[in-house]
């Protein structure tokens, strides 16, 4: 036997859980600083880092449901406060950090992480001047994202109905804390999406605090809401001296919530006043554009010369072709009265007319009655003469001689004997009748 055979034998799992389970035992809860390097997101939701120093790596992860619902994402060259639990992982034998919660770091890696944001946002364009939107003269309903309670949206609401009573929309939400920046995220979009009652105007605000205080309003998720928002925004979180990523993409900044409430809505009776000034200016203006262009239309009227003067001339042509026109239709119907008297001298008495006619009317008659009766006295000679040459040559004068037709059986006459046959039935015509006969 050697001098170790009493020391235990283990397999390489059984020594690397015994390990986890050591480590695990003495380090369930830490608190680990260090650098951000190496940051990953799986496809998983899983994600993997790193936490370093000036000497040493320690390895890092962090499960999907715990990172969804870490109010500070770790993001590389970020110096934070990890806390969570050592183990390791048989696998690689290999320890790591089983990371559940994460902290700044102090306030020298806050500012360092919001300076990174700044200048990767002011990168994309989200800060610029082209993409802020007006902010309107009167908003009819203005829309405010802060906490329900406390100082903030009393001023607010009190500070505008002083200034010009509004129509206000609050929508509630907690300002500082994990759920903070989610909570105003969704009021931004949740505002834009409204279809009735939609605000022409948007104010989120808070007071003053500390940098953590105000973290909320410096995530990646506030600001891109911000930037998309189609309504204008004004920004009023913390002191006048107080800065957040909001304020520099908002369409406007106000230095405290109370200046928010300022910048939205005018002073009322200032309004009425300038109103009364405006119109003083336009009736002004009026009075002196129609005074203007009175007297130069007087002007005018000196210029032009006397209406009679013009019109006289006219006058005197119109009444010279008055008078001409009158004496030629004088003479034109003088003219056309002798034309009518010559030819009413030489027109008849109607009953001379009719007198004239009436003797060339018998006349006519006479005539016609002596024509017609030569006519047909002539015509009467004619029709007996030829009455007579149609008798005389008529076969039937023949027949009282002693002649007989001999008709076929097709009713034609029969001009020779050879046109007969025996037993053909035929029918003999004379002066005074008929006979069939039978050819034998």
């Amino acid at each position: 036997m050697t001098e170790n055979s009493n020391v235990p034998e283990y397999t390489v799992s059984q020594i690397s859980y015994k390990l986890k389970a050591v480590v695990e035992g003495e380090f369930s809860y830490v608190r680990i600083r260090g650098e951000v390097s190496g940051f990953k997101l799986a496809p998983s939701g899983h994600a993997y880092f790193s936490l370093k120093d000036s000497n040493s790596v320690l390895a890092a992860v962090c499960w999907r449901g715990i990172f969804n619902s870490l109010t500070i994402k770790p993001e590389e060259g970020m110096e934070l406060i990890c806390i969570g639990t050592i183990t390791i992982y048989p696998g690689q034998s290999k320890y790591q950090l089983v990371v559940e919660k994460i902290e700044h770091a102090g306030l020298g890696a806050l500012m360092a992480t919001l300076e990174r944001r700044k200048a990767q946002f002011a990168k994309e364009g989200l800060f610029a001047l082209e993409h802020k939107k007006p902010i309107p003269f009167l908003p009819k309903i203005i829309g405010i994202i802060t906490s329900p309670t406390g100082a903030v949206i009393k001023d607010i609401l009190h500070r505008i109905e002083d200034r010009f009573p509004s129509r206000i929309l609050l929508w509630p939400v907690l300002v500082q804390g994990e759920k903070a920046a989610g909570q105003v995220t969704e009021a931004i979009y949740g505002f834009n999406q409204l279809k009735e009652n939609r605000p022409d105007l948007i104010i989120i605000a808070r007071g003053g605090g500390s940098v953590e205080d105000l973290w909320a309003f410096n995530e990646e998720n506030v600001v891109r809401a911000a930037f998309a928002s189609e309504i204008p925004i004004i920004s009023a979180i913390g002191h006048e001296t107080d800065f957040t990523l909001l304020d520099f993409v908002a369409d406007l900044r106000a230095p405290t919530p109370t200046g928010a409430a300022e910048k939205s809505v005018p002073v009322l009776t200032n309004v009425a006043i300038t109103l009364r000034n405006i119109q003083n200016r336009i009736d002004y203006a009026l009075s002196k554009y129609f005074e203007y262009y009175h007297n130069k239309l007087l002007m005018l009227k000196k210029s032009l010369p006397n209406y009679h003067t013009i019109l006289s001339h006219f006058i005197q042509r119109l009444d010279d072709f008055s008078i001409r026109f009158l004496n030629a239709n004088k003479r034109y119907f003088e003219t056309r009265l002798i034309t009518v008297n010559n030819f009413k001298a030489r027109l008849k008495h109607p009953k001379d007319v009719i007198n004239l006619a009436e003797t060339r009317l018998t006349q006519v008659s006479n005539r016609f009655k002596q024509a017609s009766r030569t006519y047909f006295i002539g015509q009467r000679q004619r029709l007996t003469l030829a009455t007579s040459l149609l008798e005389s040559y008529s076969y039937k004068k023949t027949l009282t001689r002693g002649f007989a037709i001999i008709v076929g059986k097709d009713n034609n006459a029969l001009t020779s004997a050879t046109q007969a046959r025996t037993g053909d039935k035929l029918t003999a015509e004379f002066h005074d009748g008929k006979l069939s006969v039978t050819v034998n």
